[in-house]
């Protein structure tokens, strides 16, 4: 029955006439459902907001990596539709898992959204379907987790129907590498998950790497992150250390990477956003525990990483006793909030821990950030104003969290008003109100 049932749906993926199915539509579902109504599959995302269901059925885009005319186009063509009705995941062929898997307050991971979607799933699987986990998760989430809730069924995997794991690669706001053209990891539970999963992936991407086992992929997507984690906890450190040194940590990364090999520059700033990067490691270090082993390194670069915003406050301090004013009392301008430049996202956004840490030291917070108009926090209501307007009110300090692109910092320099710049933002300026990380 394998072979028939895998060349069957070979086939249908070859000729473009299986039915693909994506849960949760945010950052990874929406590009990945647009990638693939583009290679000529008919698309259904499934979400369980109907905000968004009701949009993409508009033709409008809410991912600023999914342009809307190209969204408007799939769904025109009749290729993409979009649902919250989860009992239609019967009649597609393949599926694709793409929902959040954010980490609780314990530092543990938090599969309760991966847990509903293969529960649906499993309501409706039926033999010769494809079942694609990208989430990213700790390695053994796909046969630990996924494969016995789905063969509760009486269904086995690799056999009556395929299972695999690929992890997402998505990098908000990245201009050069997309969904498209970013090789994709996959590790089936089996040689006819590998190959089938493969074969759909091939239909869409520029680029298949397979691997032996949905552990491999698990741990790829954790590498990549902890790596980032790691790095940037080091330079972070070396940043702390720089200032007590009165040394330019910017110049020396700068300096540094003008070596052909065996360096790769990291960059410090306020602090870890997202939902990968500060949050993987921590599923990796999780999963070490089970296991009898201690991740120290990858533990440590987390707490240097998460002390970044208190850092950055102690910066602002600095800053404002130059001119004999403390926090408290102070009117700080946040220059940008979103977690990394010319996005919306703002998933553990270090913004946010420096707004709290302010706040909470009596000072008067407003800010700037044009992709992200409304800013509700912590008890917090605020609405972004336009910086040339906020540099007209003279702030006693300005803190540029989020370098976006589209910022003009000309004004806000002549003006006099204390900067404390945690990116870099005015590299080539130079001035005794400016303030580096």
């Amino acid at each position: 029955m394998t072979q028939t049932t895998k060349n069957a749906l070979l086939e249908r993926i070859s000729s473009r006439k299986a039915r693909v199915g994506v849960i949760g539509l945010g950052y990874v579902g929406l590009p990945l459902a647009v990638e693939l109504a583009h290679a000529g599959f008919d698309v259904t995302g499934f979400d369980v907001d109907e905000r968004k269901t009701s949009q993409i059925a508009a033709g409008k885009s809410y991912i600023p990596d999914v342009p809307e005319a190209d969204l408007a186009a799939c769904v025109k063509s009749g290729k993409l539709h979009a649902t919250t009705d989860m009992t239609q995941l019967g009649t597609m062929d393949a599926i694709d898992i793409c929902v959040p898997t954010p980490l609780r307050k314990t530092k543990d991971p938090d599969l309760s959204y991966v847990v509903l979607a293969v529960e649906a799933v499993a309501a409706t699987l039926r033999a010769g379907q494809l079942v694609i986990l990208e989430s990213t998760t700790y390695p053994g989430t796909t046969d630990e987790v996924v494969q016995p809730m789905l063969e509760k069924t009486g269904l086995k995997a690799d056999e009556d129907f395929f299972l695999a794991f690929s992890p997402e690669r998505v990098d908000p706001g990245n201009q050069t590498f997309n969904t498209k053209n970013i090789p994709k990891i996959v590790g089936g539970m089996g040689p006819n998950s590998t190959e089938v999963a493969s074969a759909m992936y091939r239909a869409t991407v520029q680029n298949v790497v397979p691997v032996s086992s949905t552990r491999v992929a698990e741990m790829v997507k954790l590498l990549e992150n902890t790596f980032r984690a790691v790095n940037i906890g080091l330079v972070n450190e070396l940043a702390l250390m720089c200032h007590k040194m009165d040394i330019d940590v910017w110049e020396v990364i700068d300096a540094a990477k003008t070596k052909p090999f065996g360096f790769m520059p990291f960059y410090p700033g306020p602090g870890l956003g997202g939902h990968c990067i500060p949050i993987d490691p921590f599923y990796l270090s999780w999963k070490a525990r089970q296991n009898g082993f201690e991740c120290r390194f990858i533990e440590l670069a987390g707490q240097i990483n998460s002390s970044m915003p208190e850092y950055v406050v102690e910066r602002v301090a600095e800053a404002l006793n130059t001119a004999r004013k403390s926090i408290n009392g102070s009117r700080i301008h946040l220059i940008g909030v979103a977690y990394k430049s010319d996005v919306n996202d703002m998933r553990e956004s270090p913004a946010l821990d420096i707004l709290e840490v302010l706040a909470r030291r009596g000072a008067q917070i407003t800010y700037s950030d044009p992709w992200v108009p409304v800013l509700n926090h912590g008890g917090h209501s605020l609405t972004s104003v336009d910086l040339s307007a906020a540099v007209a009110t003279s702030p006693d300090c300005a803190v540029i969290c989020t370098d976006h692109s589209d910022f003009n910092y000309d004004a806000l320099i002549t003006s006099g008003t204390l900067i404390v710049d945690t990116r870099n933002a005015l590299k080539d300026r130079q001035g005794a109100t400016i303030f580096r990380l």
